[in-house]
């Protein structure tokens, strides 16, 4: 780190730059003492480890875009639950998610706070997740076209250091539009709606058949900043101490 004057005086606890004198440089050197004044304290320890329970590039690259380093770690845990209405699905499978990563030998760095999340669609009260297939897929738009449905994921976060977790739901309204046979056949076509829950995206192709969404953006994208950070301070880790090093 270099050195800085203030007032003529080197501020302690930074290194001097070595310096060029008539053709020598002359080594650098390690001023003892306190660490620079202009670093918050956060920003002096190193992040603790976080690991995304999730093999969704979209939650990834949502996380990494918000500052966030996260380690992939998929959980495996099997996404076929009866019984239970959309919201207490979302939760129920973001848990299991969350805590097979956390509790999975090997798996995770010592301190690691795993996140796990589940999303989905719901309309008419019923749980639309991943259509698998082009045929489930119209059928899908079929019922969605010019409706509202609210895509809700579910988070939970598990600290390992202490075993404590946190979890909630996270809902947003999404205003489906009327693309013509051709253009959803074209969508379909691309593959996009076949593997995301509710047959549509909001950062991808799917986005120009929509025509708003009321709430968090990222919560339909698969993560909501607001809802993770709102689950870490209740594990009484802020979200800024996660912050990789610019």
């Amino acid at each position: 780190m270099p050195g800085t004057l203030v007032s003529g005086a080197l501020v302690p606890g930074t290194l001097v730059p070595g310096t060029l004198v008539a053709g020598t440089l002359v080594p650098g050197t390690l001023v003892a003492g306190a660490a620079p004044a202009h670093l918050a304290p956060w920003m002096l320890v190193p992040p603790r480890p976080l690991v995304l329970a999730s093999a969704s590039p979209a939650r990834l690259g949502l996380l990494r875009g918000a500052g966030l380093d996260p380690q992939v770690v998929v959980s495996g845990v099997d996404e076929d639950v009866d019984g239970l209405a959309p919201r207490e699905l979302v939760l129920e499978l973001a848990v299991r998610k969350a805590c097979a990563v956390a509790e999975r030998p090997g798996a995770v760095p010592a301190g690691a706070l795993v996140l796990g999340c589940d999303s989905l669609l719901e309309l008419d009260g019923e749980a639309l997740g991943k259509p698998g297939t082009a045929e489930v897929a119209l059928q899908r738009w079929a019922r969605m076209a010019g409706r509202t449905g609210t895509l809700l994921t579910g988070h939970c976060v598990v600290d390992t250091a202490t075993g404590s977790t946190a979890s909630a739901v996270g809902a947003t309204a999404v205003r489906f539009g009327s693309p013509a046979p051709d253009e959803l056949a074209a969508y379909v076509a691309s593959g996009e709606p076949l593997q995301v829950a509710g047959a549509f995206t909001l950062d991808g192709r799917g986005a120009a058949y929509l025509e708003g969404i009321d709430g968090d953006a990222g919560n339909v994208i698969g993560v909501s900043l607001p809802v993770l950070r709102t689950l870490l301070a209740q594990l009484g880790v802020a979200i800024h101490e996660l912050w990789a090093a610019a």
